[in-house]
């Protein structure tokens, strides 16, 4: 049965079936190939302690989150789309990756309960939810993460979701921006860039 809302990336794959065996194939030739692909975990690691839990929101096939569980994080990935999570799960083994639209993430319900210490939310995820679902998406964030917890979002520009209307909604969503840069290793944000990494997290009152 299809969704009433399907994301973007379901519209996606339902046009183009083979979309998912292709984008797959391609970090794993990367990856054969020695390519750098752990930019967005390197800054991820810097952020939290030893031994943090991380959910990785969007995580595709887990190659960030493959790479935090490889510097010694607990970490847990979400991603809408089973053949991802199958790939994820036979490349990555020892963590723990599940299907499910990241606009419903409810992971107590999955017998998740503990907060993370941080959400990692990279390769342009939230450009690919489903139209209207951004705040709730956010909300989410919020309330999966752990008091002092901090949400970290990258994506592009020109795809369809303007950085003032992201900043907008996760105001929206009771999360403030901390952070903002241009790419994953530090540089800074500029306002007419073509790439944002937002650090968020909730008002400590």
């Amino acid at each position: 049965m299809s969704k009433a809302n399907p994301t973007r990336w379901e519209q996606k794959t339902a046009v183009n079936p083979s979309h998912s065996t292709w984008y797959v194939e391609r970090f794993r030739a990367m990856a054969a190939q020695g390519a750098d692909l752990a930019g967005e975990a390197r800054l991820v690691d810097a952020m939290v302690p030893r031994g943090a839990r991380i959910l990785d929101a969007g995580s595709g096939p887990g190659r960030v989150g493959a790479e935090l569980a490889a510097r010694g994080h607990t970490v847990v990935g979400v991603d809408v789309d089973p053949v991802l999570i199958e790939a994820a799960e036979a490349d990555h083994p020892g963590s723990t990756w599940l299907v499910g639209d990241i606009a419903e993430l409810d992971l107590p319900a999955a017998g998740i309960a503990e907060p993370f210490d941080l959400i990692v939310c990279a390769g342009n995820v939230v450009t690919f939810l489903a139209p209207g679902t951004e705040v709730e998406v956010l909300r989410r964030f919020r309330a999966h993460l752990a008091p002092g917890g901090r949400a970290v979002v990258g994506f592009g520009a020109g795809r369809g979701y303007a950085f003032d209307a992201f900043f907008a909604d996760a105001a929206e969503a009771g999360l403030e921006v901390q952070l903002k840069l241009s790419t994953w290793d530090l540089r800074p944000f500029a306002e007419d860039g073509d790439f944002l990494v937002a650090v968020l997290g909730a008002p400590e009152n």
